[in-house]
Protein backbone atom coordinates (compact mmCIF):
# COMPACT_ATOMS: atom_id res chain seq x y z
CA UNK A 1 0.00 0.00 0.00
CA UNK A 2 2.50 2.30 0.59
CA UNK A 3 4.64 1.40 -2.25
CA UNK A 4 1.68 2.55 -4.02
CA UNK A 5 0.93 5.47 -2.73
CA UNK A 6 4.79 6.78 -3.38
CA UNK A 7 4.90 5.46 -6.96
CA UNK A 8 1.15 7.60 -7.01
CA UNK A 9 2.99 10.26 -5.72
CA UNK A 10 6.40 10.51 -7.65
CA UNK A 11 4.14 10.10 -10.72
CA UNK A 12 2.14 13.32 -9.72
CA UNK A 13 5.10 15.36 -9.16
CA UNK A 14 6.49 13.82 -12.88
CA UNK A 15 3.40 15.39 -14.21
CA UNK A 16 3.22 18.83 -12.60
CA UNK A 17 7.10 19.06 -13.83
CA UNK A 18 6.09 18.59 -17.31
CA UNK A 19 2.70 20.90 -16.86
CA UNK A 20 5.26 23.73 -15.58
CA UNK A 21 7.60 23.21 -17.80
CA UNK A 22 5.27 22.86 -21.00
CA UNK A 23 3.61 25.72 -20.32
CA UNK A 24 6.59 27.88 -19.67
CA UNK A 25 7.64 26.99 -23.13
CA UNK A 26 4.53 28.77 -24.48
CA UNK A 27 5.47 31.79 -22.80
CA UNK A 28 6.74 34.69 -25.46
CA UNK A 29 10.60 34.48 -25.93
CA UNK A 30 11.09 38.47 -25.04
CA UNK A 31 10.14 40.58 -22.09
CA UNK A 32 9.19 44.23 -21.40
CA UNK A 33 9.13 46.48 -18.14
CA UNK A 34 8.95 49.51 -18.43
CA UNK A 35 7.37 52.74 -15.44
CA UNK A 36 6.77 56.41 -16.16
CA UNK A 37 6.71 59.62 -14.74
CA UNK A 38 6.37 63.40 -14.79
CA UNK A 39 9.39 65.74 -13.42
CA UNK A 40 8.22 68.62 -13.24
CA UNK A 41 11.70 69.95 -14.75
CA UNK A 42 13.17 70.36 -17.96
CA UNK A 43 15.21 67.19 -19.68
CA UNK A 44 18.18 69.42 -19.62
CA UNK A 45 18.27 68.93 -15.71
CA UNK A 46 17.31 65.13 -16.00
CA UNK A 47 19.25 63.84 -18.76
CA UNK A 48 22.85 64.75 -17.19
CA UNK A 49 21.16 62.18 -13.92
CA UNK A 50 20.84 59.21 -16.33
CA UNK A 51 23.64 59.81 -18.61
CA UNK A 52 26.75 60.02 -16.05
CA UNK A 53 26.63 56.84 -14.10
CA UNK A 54 28.43 58.22 -10.86
CA UNK A 55 24.56 60.21 -10.79
CA UNK A 56 23.04 57.15 -10.24
CA UNK A 57 24.72 56.59 -6.69
CA UNK A 58 21.86 59.63 -5.84
CA UNK A 59 18.69 57.88 -7.47
CA UNK A 60 18.83 54.19 -8.84
CA UNK A 61 17.34 51.79 -6.05
CA UNK A 62 19.99 49.31 -7.01
CA UNK A 63 22.86 51.35 -5.67
CA UNK A 64 21.30 50.55 -1.84
CA UNK A 65 21.04 46.80 -2.53
CA UNK A 66 24.92 47.02 -1.13
CA UNK A 67 26.61 49.78 1.09
CA UNK A 68 29.89 47.37 0.54
CA UNK A 69 29.51 47.66 -3.59
CA UNK A 70 32.59 47.32 -5.90
CA UNK A 71 31.54 49.44 -8.55
CA UNK A 72 33.80 50.70 -11.43
CA UNK A 73 33.82 53.42 -14.35
CA UNK A 74 35.43 53.11 -17.47
CA UNK A 75 35.56 55.33 -20.63
CA UNK A 76 34.58 58.41 -20.91
CA UNK A 77 32.02 60.26 -17.26
CA UNK A 78 28.90 60.08 -19.83
CA UNK A 79 27.79 59.82 -23.08
CA UNK A 80 28.34 56.35 -25.69
CA UNK A 81 31.00 54.41 -24.37
CA UNK A 82 30.69 55.22 -20.43
CA UNK A 83 30.89 51.71 -19.07
CA UNK A 84 29.78 51.12 -15.13
CA UNK A 85 30.37 47.69 -13.79
CA UNK A 86 29.49 46.43 -10.48
CA UNK A 87 30.08 43.65 -7.87
CA UNK A 88 28.16 43.05 -4.66
CA UNK A 89 26.42 41.19 -2.25
CA UNK A 90 23.78 38.57 -3.73
CA UNK A 91 20.83 40.96 -3.99
CA UNK A 92 23.51 43.45 -6.00
CA UNK A 93 24.93 40.46 -8.05
CA UNK A 94 27.57 41.21 -10.47
CA UNK A 95 27.00 43.12 -13.60
CA UNK A 96 28.04 45.88 -16.34
CA UNK A 97 25.99 48.35 -17.82
CA UNK A 98 27.44 50.70 -21.33
CA UNK A 99 26.19 53.51 -23.17
CA UNK A 100 25.54 52.70 -26.16
CA UNK A 101 23.24 55.30 -27.58
CA UNK A 102 22.95 59.12 -25.67
CA UNK A 103 21.00 61.62 -27.77
CA UNK A 104 21.11 64.72 -25.74
CA UNK A 105 17.94 65.51 -23.08
CA UNK A 106 16.21 62.97 -25.12
CA UNK A 107 17.58 59.54 -25.18
CA UNK A 108 20.12 56.83 -23.33
CA UNK A 109 20.31 53.23 -24.26
CA UNK A 110 22.39 50.71 -22.54
CA UNK A 111 23.75 47.84 -23.14
CA UNK A 112 22.60 45.94 -19.21
CA UNK A 113 24.58 42.68 -19.03
CA UNK A 114 23.66 40.89 -15.35
CA UNK A 115 27.00 38.09 -14.84
CA UNK A 116 25.71 36.86 -11.56
CA UNK A 117 22.96 35.30 -9.90
CA UNK A 118 22.16 34.61 -13.21
CA UNK A 119 23.44 35.92 -16.32
CA UNK A 120 21.06 37.93 -18.93
CA UNK A 121 21.95 40.55 -21.34
CA UNK A 122 19.38 43.22 -21.84
CA UNK A 123 18.76 46.81 -22.79
CA UNK A 124 18.05 49.48 -20.21
CA UNK A 125 16.24 52.66 -22.19
CA UNK A 126 15.57 55.95 -20.83
CA UNK A 127 13.18 58.28 -22.86
CA UNK A 128 12.33 61.89 -22.18
CA UNK A 129 9.56 63.70 -23.17
CA UNK A 130 9.38 67.61 -23.08
CA UNK A 131 5.47 68.08 -21.98
CA UNK A 132 5.05 72.02 -20.75
CA UNK A 133 7.08 73.07 -18.00
CA UNK A 134 7.73 69.34 -16.97
CA UNK A 135 9.46 65.93 -18.24
CA UNK A 136 8.09 62.47 -19.09
CA UNK A 137 10.51 60.31 -18.65
CA UNK A 138 9.54 56.64 -19.55
CA UNK A 139 12.35 53.79 -18.30
CA UNK A 140 12.63 50.70 -20.07
CA UNK A 141 14.43 47.30 -20.00
CA UNK A 142 13.66 44.76 -22.20
CA UNK A 143 15.64 41.69 -24.16
CA UNK A 144 15.52 37.60 -24.56
CA UNK A 145 13.47 35.58 -21.82
CA UNK A 146 15.57 32.56 -21.05
CA UNK A 147 13.63 29.70 -20.49
CA UNK A 148 14.42 29.73 -16.45
CA UNK A 149 12.47 33.34 -16.71
CA UNK A 150 9.51 31.68 -18.28
CA UNK A 151 9.53 29.05 -15.18
CA UNK A 152 9.99 32.00 -12.64
CA UNK A 153 7.48 33.67 -14.36
CA UNK A 154 5.05 31.32 -13.60
CA UNK A 155 5.18 31.58 -10.19
CA UNK A 156 6.38 35.38 -9.59
CA UNK A 157 5.14 38.80 -11.71
CA UNK A 158 8.23 39.79 -12.91
CA UNK A 159 6.68 43.16 -14.29
CA UNK A 160 5.78 44.06 -10.97
CA UNK A 161 9.04 43.42 -8.79
CA UNK A 162 11.35 44.82 -11.58
CA UNK A 163 8.53 47.62 -11.95
CA UNK A 164 8.76 48.86 -8.37
CA UNK A 165 11.93 49.54 -8.83
CA UNK A 166 11.66 51.43 -12.01
CA UNK A 167 9.13 53.58 -10.21
CA UNK A 168 11.58 53.88 -6.96
CA UNK A 169 14.09 55.00 -9.09
CA UNK A 170 11.78 57.53 -11.25
CA UNK A 171 10.15 58.68 -7.95
CA UNK A 172 13.87 59.37 -6.45
CA UNK A 173 14.50 60.96 -9.64
CA UNK A 174 12.36 63.29 -10.03
CA UNK A 175 12.59 64.20 -6.21
CA UNK A 176 16.62 64.75 -7.14
CA UNK A 177 15.68 66.91 -10.47
CA UNK A 178 12.51 69.39 -8.85
CA UNK A 179 14.70 70.38 -6.06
Amino acid sequence: MIKTIAIAVAVLLVVAVAIILIVASTRPDTFRVKRTATIKAPPERIFPLIDRFEAWKSWSPYEKLDPAMKREQSGPATGVGAVYAWEGNSKAGKGRMEILESAPSSKIVIKLDFLKPFEAHNTAEFILVPAGDSTTVTWAMYGPQIFIGKVMGLFFDMDNMIGKDFAAGLSNLKAIAER
